[in-house]
């Protein structure tokens, strides 16, 4: 072969490798989609079921950008928590158990070392997982945390791979922030009490600004806390998007849970007080996640969910004062057996998989989420750990398949239970069994039966007691949670 016929079998080569690269399809030469979905759950504290315009269309907050994930994704109207108050909400939340069959203290660590949670779920799956925000599961020694120590039973020890935040809510003592398993600084500091407000004498002041005295990081400031949460989340989301691993983040915001701080650019925005404006604020900082997943072009393949984990402290006088009912159309508080307790808001979206401006009336329970994640990843829980949990991704990818679950047991702040068989309810306490006995003790004196049982079908408020009409209906309530008492029921 001569020079010049080298030369053109070269060209044509070179040519020809061109052409075969130009011929390829856009999925050949794109950046190779992952396969698993990035999964963002954003969790609110002490947010009511009628705060939010998309539950509530009298609601006085504006909440423009949870509004939108709505539109964009599904609403869950038959929500719930199967506590009525922080602790054991965020406990089912992340074991997929109810949180009265767990019997460990707080002090030690609310989750038992190697159970399973959606952090380690997903973590199996191939996920970095990351947490910011408000622990609050018990971290071994918080309350004192010692110089260059790590700290036992957070995160880190639970499935996480990153942490940033606190143990605690923003109104209990020592206030200082956690990064992975150690203090940023140490709370050496005292800080006074922030006196609370209530909307009328002889109540609880633990409304308003409330918070207790002890000891604070000298760079620890409450009015901060809720943007600097935001920020950190937003960041590790900019930082995972730089690889090709999945994510998942769990964001459980400190808002709008007492101490009502709203920074300026939110005050006197609402029309429901300072409350309301908090719960602007916490609007704004699900808009700056879902504005950073849409920016990063990682929207369509993130899932996204967003809850409250528990009611709202919002009394009489609030609704009266603001024309706002912070549970909408039902009854209750904060810590009830009602449903103003424990129904709470509840959106996921998710691109292409979940139909958009969607409504799902099926009961789920927070619980339902260790088994969710596991069946996304076909990952298979262990038997050697029994669970509360239902895979609740039928529901998810289609509003009209029949129900997952059909029981829901609960816990109120004074340990008094509800269960849930259908539409049937049935509270074992002559009140609410929490925070509405404190506030009105007539509640519970003006009830001459033993228990409430109320037909939710027709009654979501919960006005009229069926207890004393429907014996059999209350026997076979009661014989339902003695099984889910003894691990027998889901």
């Amino acid at each position: 072969m001569t020079n010049m016929q080298k030369s053109k079998s070269l060209l044509y080569l070179f040519l020809f490798g061109i052409l075969l690269i130009n011929c390829q399809s856009p999925k050949e030469t794109a950046k190779k989609e992952p396969s698993k979905p990035n999964i963002l759950f954003i969790l609110a504290d002490d947010m009511g079921y009628g705060d939010l315009k998309c539950y509530n269309p009298n609601s006085k907050i504006n909440t423009k950008n949870i509004d939108q994930l709505a539109q964009a994704g599904m609403r869950f109207t038959d929500a719930h928590a199967p506590a009525a108050v922080c602790v054991p909400s965020r406990y089912s939340l992340l074991t997929g158990q109810y949180p009265f069959l767990n019997k460990r203290k707080y002090e030690e660590g609310v989750i038992q070392p190697g159970r399973t949670t959606i952090a380690s779920v997903l973590k199996k799956a191939g996920y970095r997982t990351g947490m910011v925000g408000k622990w609050h599961q018990g971290i071994v020694g918080e309350k004192d945390p010692i110089p260059n120590e790590d700290l036992v039973g957070g995160p880190l020890d639970h499935g996480f791979d990153d942490f940033f935040g606190m143990p605690a809510s923003l109104d209990i003592q020592p206030y200082y922030y956690i990064k992975n398993r150690r203090p940023v600084a140490l709370p050496t500091d005292d800080i006074e009490a922030m006196e609370g407000t209530a909307p009328a004498p002889g109540q609880r002041k633990i409304q308003g600004p409330f918070y207790r005295a002890g000891k604070v990081a000298p760079n620890f400031k409450h009015e901060k806390v809720l943007d600097r949460f935001g920020q950190e989340a937003v960041q590790y989301i900019q930082e995972q998007a730089k690889t090709e691993q999945p994510f998942m983040l769990y964001v459980a915001l400190p808002a709008p849970h007492t101490p009502w701080l709203p920074t300026e650019a939110f005050r006197g925005k609402s029309k429901a007080g300072v409350y309301g404006d908090f719960v602007l604020q916490v609007d704004d900082v699900v808009g700056q996640l879902t504005q950073t997943l849409a920016d990063l072009n990682i929207d369509d393949n993130t899932l996204i969910f967003f809850s409250s984990d528990n009611g709202p402290v919002w009394y009489a006088e609030n609704v009266e004062q603001y024309q706002h009912n912070s549970v909408g159309n039902l009854s209750g508080m904060k810590g009830d057996a009602l449903e103003g307790g424990h129904r709470l808001p509840f959106i996921a979206k998710w691109p292409g998989k979940i139909e958009a401006n969607s409504v799902n009336d099926n009961l789920i329970c927070f619980t339902d989420l260790l088994a969710t994640f596991a069946e996304i990843n076909n990952i298979q829980l262990s038997d050697n750990q029994p669970n509360n949990s239902q895979n609740i991704l039928p529901l998810l990818l289609d509003k009209n398949h029949p129900p997952t679950r059909t029981t829901f047991a609960m816990e109120s702040s004074g340990r008094k239970f509800s269960i849930r068989k259908d539409n049937w309810k049935l509270i074992l306490a002559k009140g609410s069994g929490g925070f509405t006995d404190g506030y009105n003790p007539n509640f519970a004196k003006e009830n001459k039966l033993e228990g409430r049982l109320y037909d939710l079908s027709k009654d979501v408020g919960e006005s009229t007691n069926l207890f004393g009409e429907q014996p059999a209906k209350v026997a076979e309530l009661e014989e339902i949670l003695e099984l889910v008492l003894n691990g027998e029921e889901q």
